[in-house]
């Protein structure tokens, strides 16, 4: 019989995830479905994919993530597809570019289907614990990651480890003056890991986000308030779910607004805002802020909107868009009850706000690897973003990298021209970001390429080289690529005459009537037709599959566009391509100015058109850069 004081458990497998949320649900699924033995970690297996803020998948660019997340393999898409309670495609006044599609979920579903996929998936199993410990080997240049360590004492042996902690580490709610160290919605932080990863070298930053409060919807009046309903014809996230399968009955939004004696009611307290005492260290978002910082800092603004989402089908809680806070429960009280609708209001959850610890991402490879440890990895919240969709994105791509660095393989490293996960993770892992970052539109410079209707036929031949997409789908991917080259084609040479039935229709949609003959493909490049209202002129038009027609149409539709964006593509590719050594001294290049010295050796890019995007390296930083590689090649 042993000493039993000594002996600890221990369990060996490929990968370990730590943490069960939107990050770590895609990184664990990858990891496993490449053949890879996966350990998730979670400090509570009822929170999985928890949605602790807004109850909505997708919204103005984040619903372009969602589909390129889809594209790849990745579940998000398909587990919203399935419990979701309204839908609605933002954007269709303007340009195919910024259509973004979002959701709202039924979150207690939402989370309860996911866990069911990760339960039933092979090579994956779930452990609730606290990870406590990163176990490495090494020096401080460069480590090995071996596997982790809980807070019981277990050693979980790994070849690669993927960090998902989201907004637990040493994480701290606030509202007022109460300060509790719980993570989101109340559950146990994650208070030892940080000092692990600190004694690795990891430097931490202390970021904040914040939550508004759930009311009670039998105390709202509805009728002061606008009703905000869903689609008609509803569109679905993933490319695998049947367009049909979504139609069903949908919940609806409502819209108010705060006025000034909302306003006023915020400024006379905001010495009791954590925000402005100084209780509040870390640095919040400032795309999504508080209604005390919108009050302060859009001072001539006399309201602002306020949107009531229901959080599910089988619970009253109403979620209350738009007035995040972390102003005392007293405050906050005045506050929701000044608003129209919300006179007699009752809180079910107070407001507050979230402290955390997260990383400097430019710690880490485009691949999410950090530069100093081999086989650590991470994404998400933890990576210095914010929201859901950005957190599944990076988590497939941890995933991913974790399982390709097992297996010997390159890693996969999207660039800016390829997606908006692209976008998302360059700028994490080479621009300094002192707040939460957040994905927008604006933020892709080839977003009339990266538009979310072809997120497949950008990506889903990578998901299916990495394993991740079935031979089936991918095989009706190339259908839809043969399907939709075939279509262009045809509908350039069937020509239309002038005959009554033509004019009549043209008539109809606001078009000018025709002198002569014309392609259907000119007529598809009027603003005010489309490929869809012209069919009734085209007898011929063959059966397609779902998408082919959207295809069509913009193709046509916006040809200069995207040949002249493709073209800037190629521009961009050319400093892509020029990769950097890796152990480049950066003080063997003389007329490099300090502050570019010092952030090419921080960030160490891969590749040219990386270091042109570090914030303090200029543009003639980079020709400096050039003409030395030119030199050294030519030695």
């Amino acid at each position: 019989m042993g000493d039993g004081m000594n002996t600890v458990y221990k369990e060996s497998c490929q990968v370990v995830v730590v943490g069960a949320g939107h990050a770590g649900c895609e990184a664990a699924l990858a990891c496993a479905r490449m053949g890879m033995e996966t350990i998730l970690f979670t400090v509570s297996v009822d929170s999985i994919a928890l949605m602790p803020c807004n109850p909505n998948i997708g919204g103005s660019s984040k619903g372009h993530l969602v589909r390129e997340v889809d594209a790849l393999g990745g579940e998000m898409g398909k587990n919203i597809d399935k419990t979701f309670i309204q839908s609605k495609m933002l954007n269709v006044s303007k340009g195919p570019a910024v259509h973004s599609l979002r959701a709202q979920a039924d979150k207690a579903e939402y989370s309860r289907r996911m866990r069911m996929v990760l339960e039933n998936t092979e090579r994956l199993s779930i452990v609730q614990a606290e990870v406590a410990e990163i176990l490495a080997e090494g020096t401080e240049d460069h480590y090995v990651v071996k596997g982790v360590k809980t807070v019981s004492g277990a050693v979980y042996e790994a070849q690669a480890v993927v960090l998902c902690t989201g907004t637990y580490l040493r994480a701290r709610c606030i509202y007022g003056e109460v300060s509790s160290y719980t993570g989101p919605n109340g559950l146990q932080a994650a208070n030892h890991l940080t000092d692990s990863l600190k004694k690795l070298g990891i430097e931490m930053y202390r970021f904040k986000t914040g939550t508004p409060a759930r009311i009670d919807k039998r105390s709202i009046d509805f009728t002061k308030m606008e009703e905000q309903v869903g689609d008609e014809r509803v569109v679905p996230f993933s490319f695998t779910t049947d367009p049909d399968s979504v139609q069903i009955p949908q919940v609806s939004c409502w819209l108010t607004y705060t006025n000034e004696k909302t306003h006023e009611i915020i400024r006379n307290n905001l010495d009791r805002s954590p925000l402005y005492s100084g209780m509040i260290e870390g640095t919040g978002p400032r795309y999504c802020p508080s209604i005390e910082d919108k009050v302060v800092r859009f001072a001539d603004k006399n309201r602002h909107q306020v949107f009531i989402e229901p959080e599910g089908l089988y619970t009253n809680e109403m979620y209350v868009g738009g007035m995040s806070s972390s102003l005392p429960e007293d405050v906050q009280h005045a506050m929701y009850s000044s608003v129209a609708g919300l006179e007699h209001v009752r809180i079910v959850r107070n407001a507050y706000a979230i402290e955390y610890d997260c990383i400097d991402a430019r710690q880490l490879y485009p691949s999410l690897e950090f530069k100093k440890i081999h086989g650590l990895f991470s994404g998400g919240q933890f990576n210095g973003s914010s929201g859901y969709e950005e957190a599944a994105a990076q988590g497939l791509i941890a995933g991913i990298n974790a399982a390709r660095s097992i297996q010997k393989k390159e890693p996969l490293v999207l660039d800016r021209s390829q997606a908006y996960i692209g976008v998302l993770i360059d700028d994490l892992v080479t621009k300094e970001n002192r707040e939460p970052y957040r994905m927008m539109t604006s933020r892709a410079e080839y977003r009339l390429l990266l538009r979310q209707d072809n997120a497949d036929l950008r990506l889903t031949k990578i998901g299916h080289e990495i394993g991740l997409i079935s031979e089936e789908r991918y095989q009706n991917l190339l259908e839809k690529e043969r399907q939709i080259a075939q279509e262009i084609r045809r509908v350039e040479k069937v020509y239309v005459g002038t005959s009554e039935e033509v004019q009549k229709l043209l008539e109809s949609c606001g078009s000018t009537p025709l002198h002569s003959g014309i392609s259907l493909a000119e007529l598809i490049r009027r603003p005010e037709l489309n490929y869809e209202m012209l069919a009734e002129l085209d007898p011929q038009r063959p059966e397609l599959l779902r998408g082919v027609g959207e295809q069509v149409n913009i193709q046509i539709k916006y040809d200069g566009y995207i040949r002249r964006q493709q073209k800037q593509v190629e521009q961009f590719q050319k400093l892509e391509n020029k990769r950097l050594p890796e152990k480049l001294d950066y003080d063997e290049i003389p007329s490099l100015r300090t502050e570019a010295r010092q952030k090419l050796k921080l960030v160490k890019p891969l590749s040219v058109g990386q270091a042109s995007r570090i914030s303090g390296v200029s543009p003639a930083d980079i020709s400096v850069l050039l003409v030395w590689l030119e030199q050294k090649r030519g030695r």
